[in-house]
């Protein structure tokens, strides 16, 4: 048996409360191979798809021990369909050069896929807030950071605020987070008329993309009665140019009690959209820089609308 399914069964006990559906519904791995370093986002996302247990460099390390400097381990969250390896290939050896204890899960696979994140997130969720014990109790931390980028955030959220990971979490980091969800430009609200969402999308819609659409009754549950938790520091990082989430303040946590900042506050020449967020680095420097981390020089510089969304799509789920 392999560390990641051994780590993957430990898991699924842990996060199985009894009368829960099937265990083999929804697949969650903690990754645990080496992989190469890639120099494109093209070529990391297309390696993640032919090997699912592929890790970022610099994660999930058993023996990682927080550093006075950097105390609380880093949880990262991948978004929708993709997998921690193709989505923090950049920021998590980044952060683990710098001392910090990082790890990363895949969660919310359906059975037989090679990318996550794409069932039922209430299904899903269990395993990463099983996974949050899990990296306190190999590191010994009392508390940990979480990073979500896209269906990321919303799934580290709902983990903090619906099963009680609050009280062993001290910062909540959202890339392009779906707070309020994302009417897609008009498409993601036909999905709700029966049949209709076979004439959006060739394959099935995720069910997990269906939670994600403005309105849906999954975001009304997570943002009810507060779309924050007291006691945790809740920071979104947005794109004004987000192709994904529309309109893009709907990233925005509502209640006061989170920051929000905007890529292109920081560096206008940068139009950096959904699909780069994990990779550009403005948002990295911003999310390094919550954390406690020494930001990157020379991160503000000019990126071209719509760059990125090419190596999506040529590396889409096969």
């Amino acid at each position: 048996m392999s560390t990641a399914i051994a780590v993957a069964a430990v898991l699924g006990a842990l996060a199985a409360p009894a009368g829960a559906a099937p265990a083999d519904r929804v697949v969650s791995v903690v990754p645990m191979a080496a992989a190469p370093a890639f120099t494109t986002i093209s070529a990391v996302r297309k390696y993640a798809v032919d090997h699912p247990d592929a890790r970022p460099a610099g994660t999930n390390d058993p023996g990682c021990r927080p550093s006075a400097v950097h105390p609380r381990p880093v949880v990262l969250l991948h978004g929708t369909d993709s997998s921690a390896y193709a989505d923090f290939s950049g920021l998590a050896p980044t952060l683990a050069g710098q001392g910090f204890c990082v790890y990363a899960i895949n969660y919310g696979g359906a059975v037989g896929a090679t990318t996550f994140g794409t069932e039922d997130i209430r299904l899903g969720a269990p395993a990463v807030r099983a996974f949050v014990d899990q990296v306190r109790a190999w590191t010994g931390a009392d508390r940990v950071d979480v990073v979500g980028y896209s269906q990321g955030a919303t799934v580290g959220r709902y983990v903090v605020n619906k099963l009680g990971a609050a009280a062993v979490t001290d910062r909540w980091i959202g890339l392009a987070p779906p707070s309020h969800g994302s009417t897609f430009y008009g498409l993601g609200l036909l999905t709700r008329i029966p049949g209709v969402s076979r004439l959006v999308s060739p394959k099935p819609v995720n069910p997990s993309m269906l939670q994600q659409v403005t309105g849906s009754k999954f975001l009304r549950e997570l943002n009810t009665p507060t779309e924050t938790v007291r006691g945790v520091r809740y920071l979104t990082i947005r794109t004004a140019v987000d192709e994904v989430i529309q309109p893009s303040t709907s990233g925005i946590l509502r209640d006061g009690a989170a920051r929000d900042v905007v890529v292109q506050e920081r560096c206008p020449a940068d139009m950096t959209g959904h699909f780069r967020m994990p990779y550009d680095a403005v948002a990295q420097n911003l999310v390094i820089d919550d954390l406690g981390g020494t930001p990157l020089p020379g991160a503000c510089r000019p990126v071209p609308l719509g760059e990125g969304i090419g190596d999506v799509i040529l590396n889409a789920r096969r």
